[in-house]
């Protein structure tokens, strides 16, 4: 017989993963983290605009309102301890009509309401002033002082690595075929076997209505919204020094531009109600509506080189808040409908999470203190092991580049690959090193990033 968890989470991008790292700070819990994908952070979480958010344009009153304002403050304090590049370069919501320029008051207005009380409305003369190669034909911006970039990908395996370190029982590749619940224990029948838990969390992402349904509600239906971008060369990045966004509208934040913390432009995303939960392929017409976007916002930007272009979807119910809600009798709780925002909430989910499964009836015990962990820096903001002569004296991998592009060393794959959780694929190496994510694509390194990567697994 397989044990019995006292709580499987299932799902593992970054609101699951920040929700088992919250479970293991109470030792006495045996936690689960189930992963349908062969990596952390696989679905929404890896392919989404990187931005943390002061959650200054959400509904007020609502439950992302409060999450994303607390979770803010709770990502930036753990990236400075965690070693997670973020960047605060602010943000200006761009008005390009008179429409567009009377929506400014109210949307300020909506910041203020959500306690943030730092936007500032600015004139043509001085937006240019900020941006000078901006689009010509912009009538003024509300600016956003908070707003920052931060690294997605880092995140989320900072939140698993913690859990795994403190005890959470990591389960990839391990997909959620059916549920039932026999004798107060949830059967989880998975394609990797049989797992049994006492409570159930679901944070399945697109797949949460699923999931939730299995169990018998019907609360809320997953909208597949996929979200193309244009990833432009780091030789862009002196065009943007905020993130630059458009008014919103109800499918969302619009096509942005937006600096990473990788060094690159970001261009999108597009906004696309589908209904294959799997469609993660770009389009000619996407890509073509991006670059329509971007030529009137940066048109710069056009001229440079593309680096990559991808796609996410994103979890959209139609409905303004977060679906997060607990079902005592069942032990379960599900956290649906957790859209763009739940990067820069997803501390505060865990916390919120965590606090509905104790009124439920689980009883957690004493918490602890986790021991921190210090994440490799993929950040431009911040030195790379390349620039640490230090480091290298004391381990000349360091200074031996294999990924030139991206300036990714021997012994940062070697340290990917012995990670508390390594990679199983090079996609996966890539998101832990940026190696073949530069502007070659591993047309140069590719074959030595895979020598040293099947040399890894052996």
């Amino acid at each position: 017989m397989t044990p019995v968890y006292d709580v499987a989470v299932v799902g593992a991008g970054v609101v699951g993963s920040a929700i088992a790292r919250e479970l293991a700070r109470h030792p006495r819990l045996r936690v689960a983290l189930v992963e349908a994908q062969d990596d952390v952070g696989q679905g929404s979480s890896k392919a989404n605009t990187a931005i943390l958010h002061t959650g200054f344009d959400a509904v007020p009153g609502t439950l992302e309102a409060r999450l994303v304002r607390e979770g803010a403050r709770l990502l930036a304090a753990y990236a400075a301890e965690s070693g997670i590049p973020v960047e605060p370069v602010g943000a200006l919501l761009v008005a390009w009509d008179e429409e567009q320029l009377a929506a400014l008051p109210d949307l300020a207005a909506k910041a203020e309401a959500n306690g943030h009380r730092t936007t500032r409305e600015l004139g043509p003369a001085e937006l240019y002033e900020r941006e000078p190669h901006l689009g010509p034909g912009a009538l003024g911006a509300l600016h956003v002082p908070g707003e920052s970039v931060i690294c997605p990908w880092t995140t989320t395996l900072a939140y698993a690595t913690q859990a795994v370190r403190h005890g959470v029982e990591l389960h990839l590749d391990t997909r959620v075929e059916a549920v039932g619940r026999h004798d107060g224990v949830h059967v989880l029948e998975t394609g990797a076997g049989t797992l049994r838990a006492r409570w159930l969390v679901n944070a399945a992402g697109l797949h949460a209505d699923t999931l939730d349904a299995r169990l018998g509600h019907h609360d809320f239906t997953v909208i597949p919204r996929r979200g193309q971008l244009i990833v432009f060369d780091t030789f862009a990045r002196a065009l943007v020094r905020h993130i630059l966004l458009p008014v919103p509208t109800a499918l969302g934040k619009g096509v942005l531009v937006a600096p990473t913390v990788h060094g690159n432009v970001l261009l999108g995303p597009t906004a696309e109600d589908l209904d294959d939960k799997q469609a993660t392929g770009t389009t000619a017409d996407g890509l073509a509506a991006l670059r329509a976007h971007g030529r009137r916002i940066l048109p710069a930007l056009l001229d440079e080189e593309v680096t990559a272009v991808y796609a996410g979807l994103r979890a959209a119910t139609g409905q303004d808040d977060y679906r997060v809600r607990a079902h005592p009798g069942q032990a379960y709780v599900t956290v649906g409908g957790i859209r763009s925002t739940g990067l820069t909430a997803s501390l505060a989910i865990a916390a919120h999470v965590t606090g509905l499964l104790t009124e439920a009836g689980l009883d957690p015990g004493p918490a602890r203190e986790l021991e921190p962990v210090r994440m490799p820096n993929l950040g431009e903001a911040f030195p790379r092991p390349y620039q640490r002569p230090e480091l290298i004296a004391a381990d000349p991998q360091y200074g031996t580049l294999v990924c030139h592009c991206e300036r990714v060393s021997q012994g940062e794959i070697r340290d990917a690959l012995t990670s508390t959780i390594p990679p199983r694929s090079l996609d996966g190496l890539r998101r832990r090193t940026r190696a073949r994510a530069g502007r070659c694509q591993g047309f140069h390194c590719g074959a030595a990033v895979r020598q040293l990567f099947e040399q890894g697994r052996s």
